[in-house]
């Protein structure tokens, strides 16, 4: 199913994590109505701009969640999150281009290191908080910048 002009409801369904443990993470129609505010406000204008995007997790049923350690009260079950590794630009480029033009909840430099994270988690919640975050050693996060 297409959520979008360059994105697919499979690219943030797929889990290795789900496969190995035979978990279920088909979303429901609310879930999927989420995502395709995911894409239109945040993934689609970016991947426009800056190139291809891959989705590294998006939505995470209850049981996925739990079972890749998420938070809680993480934006990807409800499918308002998604991390991102974009492949024309660096992740950096990527977490600007979304702070700086797009209206989202977070945006997290995830793990690696300030100047090179992993990843980059951006969420459309709700909340609409504009936080720019990073992990930090040891757990839990701290301020950003970008």
């Amino acid at each position: 199913m297409k959520l979008s002009e360059h994105f697919q409801l499979e690219e943030f369904t797929t889990s290795q994590t789900a496969a190995r443990n035979n978990i279920d993470n088909t979303p429901s129609p609310e879930i999927i109505a989420h995502l395709q505010v995911l894409c239109s406000q945040i993934l689609e204008p970016a991947r426009v701009a800056l190139g291809a995007l891959r989705i590294s997790s998006g939505y995470r049923c209850d049981a996925l969640n739990k079972a890749v350690k998420g938070s809680k009260t993480s934006a990807h079950v409800l499918g308002f999150a998604a991390d991102v590794i974009p492949l024309d630009c660096s992740k950096l480029e990527f977490a600007r281009w979304v702070k700086e033009h797009c209206d989202f909840d977070q945006v997290i430099l995830e793990f690696g290191t300030p100047a090179d994270p992993a990843w980059i988690h951006v969420s459309c919640d709700p909340r609409n908080r504009k936080q720019v975050i990073k992990t930090v050693p040891g757990g839990g996060y701290a301020p950003a910048t970008l």
